[in-house]
């Protein structure tokens, strides 16, 4: 899979591809159908495979204020879609020459002259172009100017869209279940293991503290997690929270390794969050503190049995 930033550098050889067009934040099981379906229509025309998203996410772009809201970074929305056959992701630069655009001139300089696309497939309510003006049926009138086809996928869901959003209200919830059953697979934060201040060890269980960067932060609390250093897979059980038994404010992600003995620091982990255990608390002291952090193990590795 070939990871690119900019049309500019799609390459020649690639032109005539089908390509999906949206955000995938999460690349949940809404996506998932329409990268189905777009792979199909790729398969049919025997032409390679790409899926277009925007970095930074619009959203962003729109309210560079607001608070966390990503569900996924960039390498592991392109991880995943590699996994689901896609050939190239392109990251289109989401900025102030891209958010005036006309939706005429994206489809005529972007999908037409730049990547020579052959068909595109997008979602049922995908908009595109400066102040969103233009939707699929517009989509569908500029392309056939190019001979590029449209197909335009469905709402998908379980008497419920699935959606980005949703996904987000789930994680709020604390219900990782359900936000993984909409995901198809466990959500996950990459980041990079940071010095903390090393309350973990004096207590007996050492943890990485892994940098959380415009991460979508779920509900406060302690989850069975498993975690990838390296490329090996380790069980464990993590705090996020701001640890209110020692008065702190700022939102950290602890993971205790129950199998894992070394020096993590400044190396990249991926965490897979598979369960919620419980809301985070505040304890009188040390001591109650660290039974109930041998309960939160006992409990995360039941849960991790059965994932």
């Amino acid at each position: 899979m070939r990871l690119l930033r900019s049309s500019a550098s799609y390459p020649p050889s690639s032109r005539g591809a089908v390509a999906a067009i949206g955000n995938f934040d999460g690349v949940h099981q809404g996506h998932r159908a329409l990268i189905a379906a777009a792979k199909a229509e790729a398969e049919r025309k025997a032409k390679p495979l790409a899926v277009m998203t925007f970095e930074p996410h619009p959203r962003r772009f729109f309210v560079p204020n607001s608070q966390p809201f990503r569900i996924d970074a960039l390498e592991t929305k392109a991880r995943i879609l590699a996994e689901l056959g896609v050939g190239i992701v392109l990251a289109m630069p989401f900025d102030a020459t891209l958010a005036s655009q006309s939706p005429q001139d994206f489809v005529d300089h972007i999908l037409a002259r730049d990547l020579g696309l052959s068909h595109v497939v997008v979602g049922y309510d995908f908009t595109f172009g400066k102040a969103r003006a233009g939707n699929t049926d517009l989509l569908r009138e500029l392309g056939a100017r190019h001979g590029i086809g449209v197909t335009v996928v469905s709402a998908q869901g379980d008497g419920e869209v699935y959606s980005s959003s949703r996904v987000r209200r789930l994680l709020e919830a604390g219900d990782i279940a359900a936000a993984n059953r909409i995901l198809g697979r466990p959500w996950e934060v990459v980041g990079v293991v940071e010095h903390g201040d090393k309350r973990g060890r004096e207590l007996g269980y050492p943890t990485a503290n892994v940098a959380m960067t415009d991460f979508q932060v779920p509900k406060f609390g302690i989850y069975a997690v498993r975690a990838v250093v390296d490329g090996e897979q380790h069980d464990g059980v993590a705090s996020l929270g701001i640890r209110p038994t020692f008065a702190q404010t700022e939102v950290k992600l602890e993971v205790y390794l129950f199998d894992f003995c070394g020096d993590l620091y400044g190396r990249p982990m991926r965490v897979e969050f598979h369960g919620f255990i419980r809301p985070e608390e505040k304890f009188e002291g040390i001591e109650a503190l660290k039974a109930k952090i041998a309960e939160d193990v006992l409990a995360a590795k039941r849960l991790l049995r059965g994932a």
